[in-house]
């Protein structure tokens, strides 16, 4: 399985822009220059394992990606695999994201949750470990 660079994604039309309008929704302590901390960094590393993980186990069988709750919107949103992946690896390099288009039109039932994904693949491990 090949990683897929965080470079792969289309460029941030407003990167280095001061008059970006995505500066109005941060918060006063979000930094765009703070470094993530070495938890945060273990943290994102364990997430891009286990997403390895989950992807070589469910995409055989049909599932896309990861769908999460989003708390601010309180809307699904659709992440495909290398999306994803993508999108872990940059907030490893550069402590954050650009950001990216949602999925357009997906179907709900290609994609599954994180609690899934770790039940599927925790499901799998004590299966293989009875015999």
């Amino acid at each position: 399985m090949q990683a897929v660079a965080h470079d792969v994604l289309p460029p941030d039309p407003f990167a280095d822009d001061p008059d970006d309008p995505a500066r109005a929704f941060l918060d006063h302590e979000d930094r765009l220059d703070e470094p993530i901390s070495d938890a945060e960094r273990t943290e994102l590393l364990a997430d891009l394992s286990d997403l390895a993980v989950y992807q070589a186990l469910l995409e055989p069988r049909g599932v896309r990606g990861i769908v999460v709750d989003c708390g601010e919107c309180d809307e699904p949103h659709y992440h495909d695999w290398h999306l994803l992946r993508a999108s872990l690896e940059q907030l490893l390099a550069d402590g954050r994201m650009r950001p990216h288009e949602p999925a357009y039109d997906p179907n709900p039932g290609d994609y599954v949750s994180w609690d899934y994904c770790r039940g599927f693949a925790d499901g799998v491990t004590a299966n293989e470990s009875a015999y």
